[in-house]
């Protein structure tokens, strides 16, 4: 089995059982290659001794697993290198709170043997994709968790018209909206008031981020819904962001979010659920008393 392996760059703390990571690999036989930046990280801040290894260089790539070291959001950049090509990605969590990245760090040598013996399953989760009228979206425009269009940090609030199939409109006073996948639940959107969705939920979350007028709510939507979004802003502009990839945006573009044409393939233990994570990571049921 080969491994492509991407991980955090940012926070050398979060890269200490790396080592782990790799002797486990080795020891079942499996190979595995190291994206570019995460291989000059390692070398740089670990002084990581990595001569032979594959380096992974652009969006040209084969494996049979990714392995994303970090957290939800190293998995977001994860998704986004792997792109369509189908491999299953398995997050490794060396951040803090990890809905996506499920797997504990310190039981690196345990999941790489499961999954050496193929002792796991594969989710497949939707995923929704954000095209321009112009044609100038600059990032991957395909998104595991949100798009959110947003006003500018020192701009006033915004309105935003939303449109639903080509028909139906939302017009939003606020400093924003998110169009959340079933997975982005649990992030931005859940930070501002949206709803838990399940993962295997045929639906798109639209949630509107601090809204003028307090009776305007997340609406829950299918996942066939296309949505047409149009932005009015006095600085006559606005920003996008796609799973956290920023770029501004001129306010005559108008961006149509819809499901994509294929899903995210997320590696999970076979014991382990969906309400299992919320369990744990949301302390539900938890006394604190105790």
């Amino acid at each position: 089995m080969k491994f492509a392996i991407f991980g955090n760059i940012h926070q050398t703390k979060k890269s200490e059982s790396i080592d782990s990571l790799f002797d486990t690999i080795k020891s079942y036989g499996d190979s595995y290659a190291i994206d570019r930046p995460f291989y000059d990280f390692l070398r740089e801040s670990r002084n990581l001794e990595l001569a032979d290894t594959e380096i992974i260089e652009g969006e040209e790539f084969t494996a049979d697993m990714a392995i994303s070291f970090g957290g939800d959001g190293t998995l977001l950049r994860t998704a986004s290198r792997v792109g369509n090509k189908q491999i299953p990605i398995l997050g490794i969590n060396a951040g803090r709170l990890g809905f996506l990245t499920s797997t504990a760090n310190n039981d690196i040598e345990h999941v790489i043997q499961r999954v050496h013996n193929g002792e796991f399953y594969i989710e497949e989760r939707s995923l929704i994709e954000a095209t321009a009228s112009n044609g100038e979206i600059n990032s991957y425009p395909v998104a595991l968790n949100e798009i959110a269009i947003m006003k500018h940090a020192s701009s006033s609030m915004i309105t935003l018209e939303a449109t639903l199939n080509g028909k139906e409109k939302i017009i939003y006073q606020a400093d924003g909206l998110i169009v959340a996948a079933p997975s982005g639940s649990t992030g931005y959107s859940l930070s501002v008031g949206g709803p838990i969705i399940a993962p295997e939920a045929n639906v798109i979350v639209l949630t509107p981020i601090a809204p003028h007028s307090l009776t305007v709510r997340p609406i829950v939507l299918s996942d066939s819904t296309t949505i047409e979004i149009k932005v009015n802003s006095r600085s006559h502009n606005y920003l996008i962001a796609i799973d956290g990839r920023n770029e501004s945006c001129d306010e005559a573009t108008v961006i149509t979010v819809r499901k994509a044409a294929y899903k995210q393939l997320i590696v999970r233990r076979r014991e382990h659920s969906f309400i299992q994570n919320l369990r744990e990571k949301l302390m539900w049921g938890a006394d604190q008393r105790e």
